[in-house]
């Protein structure tokens, strides 16, 4: 497949779809959890419960809503890309115990661990010469 392997020339622009792909996503699944309030931020927040972390939950979910929502404008730009990489990872690991510990199977957490699986793995790769960081 000739045609394939020559693609790896066009990596920056690969990188450059899944930032804009996933922190589009990220800005729209975090903006109504942003917007949800302090109801919303503690039932959010109370997951760290699973981490050995159960005070300030009102919190500890605004940082999450502020994470998926920031940090997903932040991936688009390709700005603060590792730590913010982090940070999603983090929420994701967050996210996946939640659903894991409510019972919720491999199913019902498979999102938040494969979106924690490519925030990890962005980690390591950066944000490519098409963003603010590889500027």
């Amino acid at each position: 497949m000739a045609l394939l392997s020559n693609l790896s020339k066009y990596k920056d622009f690969g990188l450059l779809l899944m930032r804009v792909g996933i922190g589009a996503l990220f800005i729209v699944y975090g903006y109504p959890k942003l917007l949800g309030g302090p109801a919303m931020w503690t039932g959010i927040g109370g997951s760290m419960k699973h981490v050995g972390v159960d005070f300030y939950p009102v919190f500890w979910g605004f940082m999450a809503a502020i994470t998926e929502t920031f940090g997903g404008f932040l991936l688009v730009l390709g700005l603060a890309f590792r730590p913010v990489s982090v940070l999603l990872a983090f929420t994701m690991l967050i996210a996946a115990l939640h659903h894991l510990k409510a019972g919720d199977g491999i199913q019902g957490a498979s999102h938040a661990i494969e979106a924690g699986i490519v925030f990890f793995g962005l980690v390591f790769v950066g944000p490519g010469k098409y963003s603010v960081d590889g500027k």
